[in-house]
């Protein structure tokens, strides 16, 4: 059995998402002692407790210790025997995108169906908003699967209710790949080649379309990201939500085409930023385009949050990628994947490249 330490750098819930991730794919069984042991609420929370809920129930594994502010569980999973419709309730405003972190990957490389209802935060603090999950992550787990994220309805904090639906369809198992019956192309990322667009979406709750909250977050950012001289284009909208809030995803997209959307190869960097109740909607608009302006300068065609993400898949395919920086985040996913894949990563701190050695 594998021994996870869940204090090593990052010191939060990655670790536990990650593995439960790595387990069904592997399965290896794995126990973590001090859970978020570097936060001051330390152990599990209700949010932690739902992936390995989810993840058990995706693979009918075992979970022992599994309880609210517990910093100890072990896991044993089991073979996913057969795809599934499934329907997980969050509640709250528990992350959507921190879960679809535990079970993307098992249903992508398990070479079966799965139809998954995820309800709770959509678009919530301290973790990814479902635009840049949808248009930014997921376009490079396409390489290797087929299936949609389909955002039905946004959530905001306090209260959720958020909706989001995944349809993954059988395209190639990870055993296939571990053994060499499949062969798939290793994920080279070191160039972003050509800036073609700039897309996005800046949205919030139906309330503040008085305001027009919406429009004046995308035209800040438009304003802002003009001097990429390439089409720029930001959808705002409004939907009926349980909380009031607001929000705005941009991200670059470099292909050699016009389509908005490569699923072959795509290249693509994006940011993305909540809007505040005393932070005006010009601000939120302004801030989220410095950050997509901070990682264009860059260079690199991995930004710093899809690094940490992207990690897992790297370590199941092989190959290299360029990052903008190296967060503790994408340290610890470093860490936990070489306990479950036969991989070593190789890091260039002053480079900022990541390669796989198999």
């Amino acid at each position: 059995m594998l021994k996870l330490d869940g204090s090593y750098l990052e010191g939060g819930g990655q670790i536990v998402r990650t593995a439960l991730a790595l387990s069904v794919l592997t399965q290896k069984a794995f126990t973590i002692n001090n859970i978020r042991a570097n936060r001051p609420d330390k152990g599990l929370k209700n949010q932690h407790l739902h992936c390995i809920r989810a993840v058990r129930d995706l693979c009918n594994g075992v979970a022992e210790n599994a309880q609210l502010g517990s910093s100890e569980i072990i896991f044993y999973p089991r073979p996913i025997l057969k795809g599934k419709e499934m329907v997980i309730d969050i509640q709250t405003a528990g992350s959507i995108t921190l879960l679809l972190q535990s079970i993307l990957l098992p249903c992508i490389f398990s070479g079966k169906k799965f139809l998954i209802t995820v309800k709770g935060g959509t678009d919530v603090a301290w973790s990814p908003q479902i635009d840049y999950c949808t248009h930014v992550l997921f376009p490079h787990f396409l390489r290797y699967g087929k299936g949609s994220l389909t955002l039905q309805k946004r959530g905001y904090y306090p209260k959720g209710q958020g909706e989001v639906i995944v349809d993954i369809k059988k395209k190639i198992e990870y055993n296939e790949i571990r053994t060499g019956v499949a062969a798939v192309k290793p994920l080279f990322l070191v160039e972003k080649g050509t800036l073609v667009k700039i897309a996005g979406i800046s949205h919030a709750s139906a309330n503040l379309a008085t305001s027009r909250v919406a429009e004046r977050q995308a035209h800040a950012a438009t304003v802002h990201l003009q001097k990429w001289k390439v089409p720029i284009e930001i959808v705002s909208s409004y939907t009926q939500t349980a909380s009031p809030g607001s929000g705005i995803t941009v991200w670059a997209i470099f292909t050699g085409a016009d389509q908005d959307v490569d699923f072959i190869d795509p290249v693509r960097v994006g940011a993305d930023l909540l809007g505040e109740e005393r932070k005006s909607a010009e601000v939120v608009g302004e801030e989220c385009a410095t950050k997509l302006n901070t990682t264009l300068t860059s260079g690199a065609p991995i930004d710093a949050h899809l690094a940490d993400n992207i990690i897992p898949l790297l370590g199941i395919v092989g190959g290299e990628i360029a990052v903008e920086k190296m967060t503790d985040h994408t340290r610890t996913n470093i860490y936990v994947t070489e306990q479950f894949l036969d991989v070593t990563f190789m890091v260039d701190e002053q480079l900022k490249l990541i390669k796989v050695k198999k």
